[in-house]
């Protein structure tokens, strides 16, 4: 239990912190509108957040009971289905998003707090376009758990974070990009991680 519950632990006390430290450099370029923009941004986010987990450890506990059998062939269909269903689902959440990125915005803010309802606006539809990166990231999180490789989502983890950290540090400090920066190193993490957890995914097929 402690070797594979540490792992998640650590990957959800990774991610309080650099959720503390994108607070904080929200807040230092863009004031409490920044501040005010991400937290806001980040409830709206939660939607797809944890229907994505969920869609993770229904693969997970899949792959954990075909895996003990070894049953390969049931794992491939269902690592197929997930995918196919998480994607969809992300492609539509993220449609949404784009389309009523104002209304919800509307739904914590009031109409004429209008530099916070662009800035907000800008956030969910810059983070909202890349949806399915988060909701693949999680799969792998659910996959490598599965498999009980739980180091591998760790990996990840700290790829996914620590590249949000470096470049919402090094583009919030460019003027011409300002806070915005923030809110595109958060998608850039996460394809660079997905990137890493398939072609590791492809070449422990092939090794196999």
């Amino acid at each position: 239990i402690f070797k594979l519950g540490l792992p998640v632990a650590t990957l959800n006390t990774l991610f309080a912190f650099v959720n503390m430290f994108l607070c904080r450099t929200a807040s230092e370029q863009g004031g409490h509108i920044g501040l005010m923009t991400f937290t806001t941004g980040g409830q709206i986010e939660a939607i797809t957040w944890n229907t994505s987990q969920g869609f993770s450890t229904a693969l997970s506990a899949f792959i954990a009971q075909n895996f003990g059998a070894r049953k390969e062939e049931r794992i491939r269909k269902g690592v197929k289905s997930a995918l196919i269903t998480t994607v969809l689902f992300s492609l539509v959440i993220s449609i949404l998003v784009f389309l009523f990125a104002k209304p919800l915005m509307l739904i914590f803010v009031r109409p004429h707090e209008t530099e916070i309802l662009n800035i907000g606006i800008s956030y969910l539809r810059i983070e909202g376009a890349f949806y399915c990166g988060i909701g693949i990231l999680f799969l792998l999180y659910g996959y490598y758990r599965a498999i009980r490789m739980p180091g591998m989502s760790v990996v990840l983890t700290v790829v996914s974070l620590g590249t949000r950290v470096a470049l919402s540090y090094w583009l919030a400090g460019i003027p011409a990009i300002g806070v915005i920066g923030i809110w595109w190193s958060i998608p850039i993490g996460w394809f660079i991680a997905d990137v890493i957890g398939i072609i590791y995914y492809k070449y422990r097929k092939s090794s196999q």
